[in-house]
């Protein structure tokens, strides 16, 4: 557990799964939070490239995690 939450806070990774999560809410689809986080997580990884030149896929992957759980409740609800 403790493992898991070292990687979370290293580089604010946890911010990453939120906003993901809160992305995903508003959908109301399970389709549309997947996609709504798949851009987010696309534009956050495009202003870090444009600012210091690296694409950073764990950040990425983390957001639309995010988005997953929020289309999970939608198909449990």
């Amino acid at each position: 557990m403790n493992k898991i939450l070292s990687f979370l806070k290293q580089s604010n990774r946890y911010k990453h799964l939120i906003g993901g999560f809160i992305v995903g809410l508003p959908a109301l689809t399970p389709y549309a939070a997947l996609y709504a986080a798949a851009i987010a997580a696309s534009s956050l990884e495009l202003k870090d490239k444009l600012r210091d030149g690296r694409w950073d896929w764990t950040d990425w992957t983390l957001t639309v995690t995010g988005g997953a759980i929020a289309a999970l409740i939608f198909l449990v609800i």
